[in-house]
């Protein structure tokens, strides 16, 4: 979740060019530069709508299925929008009906009726990182289920192209609202939050109350993740991938940052068990949250002699490099160090030595804030909330 070296390109997921006047993407958008990504593209067309197989002239229309299945068009409208009064009955002939002759909504249509795009936008800071490349897979995903298509755009982390120039910028003629993954080296304000369109910030940082807030508890987390290792007889233990001076007073105090949050909630299952976390036992990587950066404090830990049992990486590709250089150094894992990371990443569980880790919850996360913006972009939220949920260990090869 922490930065990673910027990708060279954005990527836009979208569907196959379609006429829907002045709100189709080939009448040109602000929303992003980004070149078309094909396996994004062919992951939310299947929501367009299509002319059934049942004619292949002509395409089968909601009054069609009405009249077919004996029904008013309002109530066949009912169904295919999941809403009004019917007996179950009812809902299952007009279904049937759908089923059996192909029918499928006319989504530009039923977008320019009700004033709505059928698109909305994920801003990441990049998709280099695994866990970011997998939250966009599960927003396209999850917002494909609902009838929506979705507009992946990266921006300049910590520039003047980053998320505050894309708030600004944003247009809602191209898009119904944006899901912000918002980097933790973005200088952002409330007032920068307070927007006139549908918001959903995800990640650990604050909003302040200015909009929702769907977020994995980094703090509850990071002292399962500690106390795992503890339970299992680590006595000194290590954590690669602090940010800045090591303060742990104002550690203590963090209320936002990945690194914060985490390195918080270590601190604090340390001061539970009656331990100490070694300042001396803290790596070191500012923002990179990489491989490289993991290995390099690693081994800067190493060379300072002091012993550890344990090792916490804030994210699995810190803990991936630490991993690997404790093995270059003869460190037997896990019988003389036991590892755990952040996030269950897909190659974790690859490794010569499968990686203990925490869950990302990106299961939850992504359908939790596709909910969140859809309901905003439809009036039905209008209180913006906190919605959190807990992280389980998932337990491999790493770990005693």
């Amino acid at each position: 979740m922490g930065r990673i070296p910027k990708q060279r390109g954005d990527m836009m997921a979208k569907t196959d060019e379609r006429d829907a006047g002045k709100r189709s993407p080939a009448h040109g958008t602000s929303v992003s530069s980004a070149t078309v990504s094909s396996a994004s593209s062919s992951a939310v067309s299947s929501a367009s709508s299509v002319t059934s197989s049942a004619s292949p002239r002509r395409r089968v229309t909601l009054r069609d299925v009405a009249e077919e299945a004996g029904v008013s068009l309002k109530t066949a409208s009912n169904v295919i929008n999941g809403n009004g009064r019917m007996s179950k009955a009812t809902r299952a002939k007009v279904e049937a009906v759908i089923k059996r002759t192909g029918y499928r909504v006319n989504v530009a249509a039923r977008n320019l009726n009700r004033d709505r795009t059928g698109f909305i936008t994920l801003a990441v800071p990049t998709l280099t990182a695994p866990y970011l490349a997998e939250l966009a897979n599960r927003v396209i995903d999850a917002a494909r289920q609902r009838g929506y298509l979705v507009y992946v755009t990266t921006y300049a982390e910590g520039s003047a192209k980053g998320a505050r120039a894309l708030l600004r910028s944003f247009n809602s003629t191209v898009s119904d609202g944006m899901i912000l993954s918002m980097s933790e080296v973005e200088d952002i304000s409330p007032e920068d939050l307070d927007v006139d369109f549908p918001l959903v910030v995800v990640g650990a940082r604050t909003t302040w109350g200015k909009a929702d807030h769907v977020t994995p508890n980094d703090v509850q987390a990071a002292r399962a993740a500690a106390g795992y290792l503890f339970d299992r007889g680590v006595r000194s233990l290590a954590v690669i991938g602090g940010r800045g001076e090591y303060d742990e007073d104002r550690l203590l105090g963090a209320t936002e940052g990945n690194a914060q949050l985490r390195l918080r909630g270590i601190i604090e299952e340390c001061r539970r068990r009656g331990a100490t976390l070694d300042a001396r036992l803290v790596g070191n990587v500012e923002q990179e949250w990489t491989i490289g950066a993991g290995a390099h404090a690693t081994q800067e830990l190493i060379d300072r002699g002091i012993a550890f049992d344990g090792v916490i990486g804030l994210n699995d590709q810190l803990a991936i490099g630490a991993l690997t250089v404790m093995r270059a150094n003869g460190i037997e894992i896990p019988r003389q160090v036991q590892v755990i990371g952040f996030d269950n990443i897909e190659e974790a569980q690859y490794l010569q030595i499968p990686l203990t880790t925490m869950d990302s919850r990106l299961e939850w996360t992504a359908p939790t804030a596709v909910d969140r913006i859809l309901g905003r972009i439809r009036g039905e939220i209008v209180k913006p909330e906190l919605l959190m949920t807990d992280c389980g260990v998932i337990v491999r090869d790493s770990t005693r």
